[in-house]
C-alpha cells in the first residue's frame, strides 16, 4: 500500500536535510533510494505524490505491479518505468523486498520543449521496461552518480545531473523496438497521434485562471487544419471511437481529479472544464459517471 503525500511533507518525512538551494534551481530534482521509503512491516511507502508536479523516472528491483489506463504489467524482477504528470498510473508492490532508486524532476529542469520531443514521455506509449540484471546494474551506477552529485557542492552539479537524467532517458529508449521510435509512417496514423499530442498538452489543470483551448472536435479539427468530418473517420479507424468520445472521455478524467484533488468550488471547475453553465457540466458529468459533481466529490 502507498500512503499519498505533498512533496513538501515527504521531504520532511523522508529526508534528514536537502541540498541547499535545492527550491531555488531552475527547475525542480531530487533522487531517492527506494528501500530507505518503504516499511517492510505494513507494507506501505512515502510516495511524493501529485502527478501535476513532475516527471519520474523510476529504476524498480522487486516484485511490482504497474497499470496504466487498461494495461497492467506485471514485474518479477527489475525494470525501468517512466512517468509523466500527463499520463496517471499506479506503481503497486507486491512484496516486502522493494530496491532501487527513483528520480523526480519538473518540466523547467530539462525544458518541456526536449521533453515533448521525447519517444519515451509520447502520450499513447506504455514506457515500463523490463530488465536483464547487467541492464539492472548499469542503471544503477548512473542513479547512484545522481545520489552522489545531489550532495556534493560541485558548483555546475545541476548541469551534471541533467545529463545523467537524459542518460537515463535515452538508455530507455534504445531499450523500445525501433518502430515505436519513428516517425508514423502514414497520414492517418500521423493525424491520430497529433490529436492525441494537442489532447494530452491542454493537461493537467494546474490553476483555477486557466481553462481549456480546444474543446470540441472542430477546435482540433482547425488546429490540425483537417475538416472535422476527416478527424472524426481517421480517429474512428485508428481507435474505434469518436472524437467526442476521446475527448469527453479526458475532460471526464481531468473533472474527477480537480473534484478530488482540489478545493476549486463546482462552478471553478465548470468554467475551466470549458462549460459556461453549471448546469450544463452537471449534466455531462452525470451521464458518463452516473453520479453529479457533488455526489462524485463527497
Amino acid at each position: 500500500m502507498i500512503s499519498k503525500t505533498s512533496v513538501d511533507n515527504f521531504y520532511q518525512r523522508a529526508t534528514a536535510s536537502l541540498p541547499e538551494g535545492i527550491t531555488r534551481e531552475i527547475g525542480h530534482f531530487n533522487v531517492f533510494e527506494t528501500e530507505k521509503l518503504y516499511n517492510k512491516t505494513d507494507g506501505t511507502r512515502i510516495m511524493p505524490y501529485s502527478r501535476r508536479d513532475y516527471y519520474k523516472i523510476s529504476l524498480i528491483r522487486g516484485r511490482n505491479r504497474a497499470e496504466y489506463a487498461d494495461k497492467v504489467i506485471d514485474i518479477e524482477e527489475s525494470a525501468l518505468l517512466f512517468a509523466t504528470p500527463k499520463i496517471p498510473y499506479h506503481w503497486l508492490p507486491q512484496d516486502a523486498d522493494q530496491q532501487g532508486f527513483f528520480c523526480i524532476f519538473t518540466a523547467d529542469f530539462l525544458s518541456k520543449n526536449i521533453l515533448d520531443d521525447l519517444p519515451i514521455f509520447r502520450p499513447g506509449e506504455l514506457p515500463v521496461f523490463q530488465l536483464s540484471k547487467e541492464e539492472a546494474n548499469e542503471l544503477e551506477l548512473i542513479f547512484r552518480k545522481m545520489y552522489k552529485e545531489l550532495a556534493g557542492d560541485y558548483l555546475y552539479k545541476y548541469d551534471l545531473l541533467r545529463n545523467l537524467v537524459l542518460e537515463v532517458i535515452h538508455y530507455g529508449q534504445k531499450l523500445q523496438p525501433m518502430s515505436s521510435l519513428g516517425s508514423v509512417q502514414n497520414a492517418s496514423e500521423r493525424i491520430s497521434s497529433l490529436f492525441i499530442e494537442l489532447l494530452e498538452r491542454q493537461f493537467p489543470i494546474e490553476a483555477s485562471q486557466r481553462r481549456l483551448e480546444l474543446r470540441t472536435p472542430k477546435d482540433y479539427a482547425d488546429r490540425l487544419a483537417v475538416h472535422v468530418n476527416h478527424l472524426n473517420k481517421v480517429l474512428k479507424e485508428n481507435t474505434g471511437q469518436t472524437t467526442t468520445d476521446i475527448i469527453s472521455k479526458r475532460v471526464i478524467q481531468e473533472a474527477k481529479i480537480l473534484l478530488k484533488q482540489t478545493d476549486w468550488n463546482i462552478s471553478e471547475i465548470s468554467f475551466i472544464l470549458g462549460y459556461d453553465d453549471l448546469a450544463h457540466f452537471s449534466n455531462f458529468f452525470k451521464k458518463h459517471t452516473s453520479l453529479t459533481p457533488v455526489a462524485f466529490r463527497s
